[in-house]
């Protein structure tokens, strides 16, 4: 993306103010934000939203080593984790509320948006899978736990189609916003 995609404009603020504002408008705390420089301008963003930032000193891996890293510095008290990548900013609170309410309503140990019958993110895991996360071989990273649990996983229809939008490349960048940073132009 030539810049990195947390601090890209959004909206007049950036992914990661968006992503950060949805969790905690929603209703989850703490929010933690996982960094590969704890001392970079992503790491200063996530602290100026009040977030949590913790290292990922293996990003290489995968974003598992991200929720990984998460999922270690919660609390024994927390009952779930809500994970959000940073390239879904459209996600809207709303949303994250109806997942958490499904939640608490549910003894399903994950819960899933999706829009027009496609799961989305966020992605909540109950504690009781949290373990799962942290076994070696997952091929697809979190999505083998989720796939694991396809027959007792809640999905949940949300009228936000934030959840199955995944910005990746300048192209789709351009299609959702239209502030453009100089280092996506002529991409």
């Amino acid at each position: 993306m030539g810049a990195p995609k947390a601090l890209l404009p959004a909206g007049g603020s950036t992914f990661l103010d968006h992503v950060t504002g949805a969790l905690e408008e929603g209703g989850c705390a703490p929010i933690i934000v996982v960094v590969a420089d704890l001392h970079g301008p992503v790491a200063e963003r996530a602290r100026a939203t009040g977030a949590r930032v913790e290292v990922n000193e293996h990003p290489a891996e995968g974003p598992i080593t991200s929720l990984r890293v998460a999922l270690r510095a919660l609390g024994d008290d927390v009952e779930a984790c809500a994970f959000l990548p940073v390239d879904h900013p459209l996600v809207q609170a709303a949303t994250v509320a109806r997942l958490i309410a499904s939640l608490q309503a549910s003894d399903a140990p994950i819960v899933v948006p999706s829009y027009g019958g496609e799961r989305g993110h966020p992605v909540l895991f109950r504690r009781s899978v949290f373990t799962e996360l942290f076994e070696d071989g997952l091929a697809e990273g979190a999505r083998s736990v989720v796939h694991r649990h396809l027959p007792d996983l809640l999905e949940v229809a949300v009228p936000d189609p934030g959840v199955l939008t995944d910005i990746d490349t300048p192209g789709e960048y351009r299609s959702h916003f239209s502030e453009i940073t100089p280092a996506l132009d002529g991409s």
